[in-house]
């Protein structure tokens, strides 16, 4: 019989998120919490299922090879369900004061949030464009009704509307971009794309075709310019766990699918998409950082830092291949990597400084309520500079090592232009990072309002705060993880 096992974490996933929504019909707006918890515990199970694969090192093919498990697979799901169960906690006293929780509206964030997840573990182990798609739709749907969560707010309702168009328009680059790859190959599994785009037999101008429209639809998944014009929109009319729901998590699938098409199904193609991406990652850089500069509202100006920061991520996957050689392939794709990692985790704690600053009626949205943090609670204001700093690059922290990881690989391909102009934007992007530091710590308070912190949610972004310099400082054991899964998964 056929091991299923590698499989449970999604079948898991999708059974006791069926449970949740029919628990959560007869819970009492009072009794909620209970959503929250076995939410919280049905990702802990999920991490237990995939922990166990990841410690076996093996890659696993399912359902004529439409879905694997491998090295790489196992660690980003880790990281994925680490990212939603800390957005699920630092949302939860936001959403509830929002009514996103209770009456009418009922658990429907966490049910979507878990569907979104599904979806992103699809994309994550898909061995077959079309199941990559079909994960890629699951994810989307979820995230564009969440985004739309408050019906009563016209903010969120007309960032539902954009995301939604133009998520479909790119959906159709994609899909689009996969019927012209089935053209070129004849057919829609990653391992004999990669064998027969290889060969003579394979039509070069259509496969060429292909990646445009296929690059296009991965562009603007990543927000990458100039694919990028949802992400400020949608990332200020969001409620704000939901921007956080949709500007963590989901850039890790966005990768993984980039690395499944591009370096595992398309990679005799990389001297082609590698110059695409070129195009991306400045450009990204360029505008994200520049844009940001004039932001006043400070989840927009984290929105075009996002699109800054998949441009450097993009640096990582373009240095695989150089004049050939493919020597360092690994050692670079694990710099992406790590990069994505350290863009999550800074930015959970950042969102969710931004979350534990909002109450009842008010919204912490303007860099201008940051005023005085450091007066009125200096833990936070320190945990919030500690993200600043790492977003920015500087060491210590775990960005500098991520952006000095990505620079090396750019640099071992002999880019140096290229590897200049990112230190250039680099240091453009440091002054709206010491702006939120400034204001902190030498503005006057202008809210005198206590922060309510649970004992949950200080916890919790307390280490989430330590971990960004700890894992700075030792970066080492990540770096490892993720060169190791690599490796694993491009010698499967």
């Amino acid at each position: 019989m056929m091991n299923f096992t590698p499989a449970y974490p999604e079948v898991f996933l999708l059974l006791a998120t069926c449970a949740i929504l029919l628990i959560d019909m007869f819970l009492a707006g009072t009794k909620r919490l209970l959503t929250h918890y076995l939410s919280l515990l049905t990702l802990a199970v999920c991490a237990a299922l995939t922990l166990a694969d990841l410690n076996s090192g093996q890659t696993y093919y399912l359902f004529n090879n439409m879905f694997l498990s491998d090295p790489l697979a196992n660690l980003l799901k880790l990281f994925s369900y680490l990212a939603v169960a800390l957005t699920l906690i630092y949302s939860r006293q936001y959403s509830a004061d929002r009514g996103m929780l209770g009456g009418e509206l009922g658990g429907e964030f966490y049910v979507l949030a878990l569907f979104s997840l599904l979806g992103q573990m699809v994309m994550i182990s898909g061995n077959n464009v079309l199941i990559i798609y079909l994960g890629l739709e699951l994810m989307s749907l979820a995230l564009y009704a969440l985004v739309a969560l408050r019906r009563d707010h016209v903010a969120s309702i007309e960032a539902a509307m954009k995301y939604f168009v133009l998520g479909a328009l790119a959906s159709g680059f994609l899909l689009y971009g996969i019927s012209m790859l089935y053209g070129a190959t004849g057919s829609l599994d990653l391992s004999e794309i990669s064998h027969i785009s290889s060969s003579v037999t394979a039509n070069k101008t259509i496969l060429v075709f292909a990646l445009a429209f296929i690059v296009a639809g991965l562009a603007f998944k990543l927000g990458a310019v100039p694919f990028h014009m949802w992400v400020p929109d949608v990332y200020q009319g969001a409620p704000t766990g939901v921007t956080l729901l949709l500007g963590a998590a989901p850039k890790l699938a966005a990768f993984a699918i980039c690395f499944r098409l591009l370096v595992e199904g398309l990679f005799t193609q990389a001297v082609d998409w590698q110059q695409m991406l070129v195009v991306l990652s400045v450009l990204s850089m360029a505008v994200g950082n520049v844009a940001a500069l004039a932001q006043t509202n400070l989840k927009r100006m984290l929105a075009y830092s996002t699109i800054s920061h998949m441009g450097f991520m993009l640096l990582g996957l373009l240095s695989g291949v150089s004049d050939g050689h493919v020597h360092l392939a690994a050692s670079a794709y694990a710099s992406s990597m790590f990069y994505v990692v350290t863009y999550v985790l800074t930015t959970l704690g950042t969102f969710g400084i931004i979350l534990l600053l909002s109450r009842n009626g008010f919204e912490s949205e303007q860099i201008d309520d940051l005023k005085g943090l450091a007066k009125r609670s200096p833990w936070f204001a320190f945990v919030m500079l500690m993200l600043m700093f790492s977003l920015a690059g500087i060491p210590p922290f775990m960005g500098f090592y991520a952006k000095f990881s990505v620079l090396q690989a750019v640099l071992g391909t002999g880019q140096v232009w290229l590897a200049v102009v990112a230190v250039a934007f680099s240091l453009i992007g440091a002054f709206y990072y010491l702006r939120v530091i400034k204001v902190m710590y030498f503005d006057e308070p202008t809210d005198q309002t206590a922060i309510a912190v649970g004992a949950e949610m200080r916890l919790i972004l307390s280490l989430n705060g330590l971990a960004v310099i700890v894992l700075g400082l030792l970066p080492e054991s990540l770096m490892r993880a993720c060169l190791d899964a690599i490796t694993k998964t491009l010698a499967s």
